[in-house]
């Protein structure tokens, strides 16, 4: 593995650079199932994918869901069937179609979402801490550049970013 300070820029993505993408998107995802653990909620990453895009999206049909999701329809109803249970999710109908199934955050589940967002944002802030102010700021600029470049190749696929 090379010394960041010692990679010399490249036209294409050098293996090194390839590798502490991956490591980067492992440390970040033990991130997001450490905040699970730590709210508690008896919460899976799935079911957390669904009340983060419930959060994103307010009240919705369940086929919108699915769709921010990449999942199938039985898939997100059996998910919501779970949050329902557990009182997380409410689940409706469209007043106009009544045959459109909704849902939404239940005030408990805006709570778990709430609780955590705040614990990842205050994990990533005593983690970033630890790194120099100026690598920080340009591993900052770098993720900045690499969302904006996924959200603009996975805009055009059906199922695009979705929430972690």
């Amino acid at each position: 593995m090379a010394n960041p300070a010692t990679r010399i820029p490249q036209a294409t993505p050098s293996a090194d650079e390839i590798q502490a993408f991956q490591r980067a998107t492992r440390d970040l995802i033990g991130v997001a199932l450490h905040s699970l653990e730590a709210v508690g909620g008896g919460i899976s990453l799935p079911q957390m994918r669904m009340l983060l895009a419930l959060d994103d999206l307010g009240r919705c049909p369940s086929s919108t869901v699915a769709r921010t999701l990449g999942l199938g329809a039985s898939s997100v109803t059996r998910l919501a069937d779970r949050l329902v249970a557990s009182g997380h999710v409410l689940r409706g109908s469209d007043p106009h179609h009544r045959s459109v199934v909704t849902l939404q955050l239940a005030p408990l589940g805006q709570t778990l979402v709430d609780q955590v967002l705040r614990w990842r944002e205050q994990e990533l802030a005593r983690i970033l801490t630890r790194i120099h102010p100026a690598l920080r700021a340009a591993t900052a600029d770098g993720l900045d550049a690499f969302h904006h470049v996924v959200g603009e190749d996975y805009a055009a696929d059906l199922h695009g970013p979705v929430p972690l």
